[in-house]
């Protein structure tokens, strides 16, 4: 599958996709006011690749060694 954003952007089906999640996740998220941010037009739920980048990138955990490099201990 592309992940080139469409013009209107990505639907549910197409972000849960992107993100490697279930459209049911997604669509459980948005009742409970969790998950990516996401537009609605009209009756449609609109996903913008700028929001779902940004969702992974809160995602980020970072490990001991992770940290450690970050810090310059390992070059």
């Amino acid at each position: 599958m592309s992940f080139t954003q469409p013009k209107g952007g990505y639907n549910t089906l197409d972000a849960a996709s992107y993100l490697n999640l279930s459209p049911g996740t997604l669509e459980v998220w948005r009742s409970l006011g969790k998950g990516p941010r996401y537009c609605k037009v009209g009756r449609r739920v609109v996903y913008r690749r700028e929001d779902l980048d940004s969702f992974l990138a809160s995602r980020t955990v970072e490990t001991c060694d992770t940290a450690e490099i970050l810090r310059g201990r390992y070059a």
